[in-house]
């Protein structure tokens, strides 16, 4: 098939923690990786560089516009290895018109291109304030993340992608909004919990992609990612009928890939034009 056609992406599983070092060597290594198998676009998961509340706001004012350790990390590997990187989440303590956020931070998912480009940039809009049964027990990222309020796409060499991140998963009208903005896949960089995950991980991941007709990238963290917080996995590929053609399904970094097929996507919705059947 023709690059129009068909292109291959990659989900990249981790298990961040608090190293920002170490974290980026095990990000390089899967995305050379991922290079290797011919993803012309890789995709990190939420919080690859850093996954510690206490460390967001420092980490996030020094990744001001243009500058910081995990930026620089981003727009090298992508020019090293010639691909399209999907940057997951890093915190980031300036707005997209580069206004300074005085208390908090905002959770950034950036996208370089193959030359190390900033192409986009997307801020979690939706945070995850919420009780779960687990160790952690409460979460606020409301305390450290200021939301976002832009709806993100951007043309890529595997499609049009949407912008979204983990809770946004939730929120069915923000993939409404990508597929008006012509999205023809999502990203989904998340850090699902174990308890979430195993319980609504794959049915919402296949329900946005049956209902706007979106193949759906999803990289997870997996795995134990410090004493009081175990996050889900299964990073993922799911067609735009709602089968998911590639997974990671067992604990620990490592990647999946697969051919976004756009005739098929295509075909879909000219066979069933569930857009303009539309009432509401």
């Amino acid at each position: 098939m023709t690059a129009a056609q068909s292109q291959r992406v990659a989900a990249i599983q981790m298990v961040s923690g608090r190293d920002i070092d170490v974290n980026l060597k095990e990000a390089g290594r899967l995305l050379e990786q991922a290079a290797a198998k011919g993803a012309a676009v890789a995709v990190l998961p939420e919080n690859f560089a850093v996954l510690a509340t206490d460390q967001m706001i420092r980490c996030g004012n020094r990744e001001v516009e243009g500058d910081g350790l995990i930026r620089r990390f981003l727009a090298d590997r992508a020019r090293e290895l010639g691909i399209w990187i999907v940057g997951g989440s890093l915190p980031v303590a300036t707005r997209p018109d580069g206004s300074r956020i005085d208390d908090r931070v905002r959770s950034s998912c950036l996208v370089y291109d193959a030359n190390g480009h900033q192409v986009a940039r997307y801020d979690k809009i939706h945070l995850f304030d919420a009780m779960v049964e687990d160790a952690h027990g409460q979460y606020r990222e409301s305390d450290t993340f200021e939301p976002g309020d832009q709806v993100v796409t951007v043309d890529t060499p595997a499609g049009v992608v949407g912008m979204a991140i983990c809770y946004d998963l939730r929120f069915p009208e923000l993939f409404r909004a990508l597929r008006e903005k012509g999205a023809t896949w999502a990203c989904l960089p998340s850090a699902f919990t174990w308890q979430t995950g195993e319980a609504h991980w794959h049915a919402l991941i296949r329900a946005r992609a049956i209902e706007n007709q979106l193949w759906i990238v999803a990289p997870n963290q997996g795995g134990q990612n410090s004493e009081r917080r175990k996050t889900y996995g299964h990073s993922l590929i799911c067609d735009p009928w709602g089968r998911v053609v590639s997974e990671r399904d067992q604990e620990g970094p490592g990647i999946v890939s697969g051919d976004l097929n756009m005739e098929q996507l295509t075909e879909l919705r000219k066979r069933m034009p569930v857009w303009e059947h539309r009432r509401l």
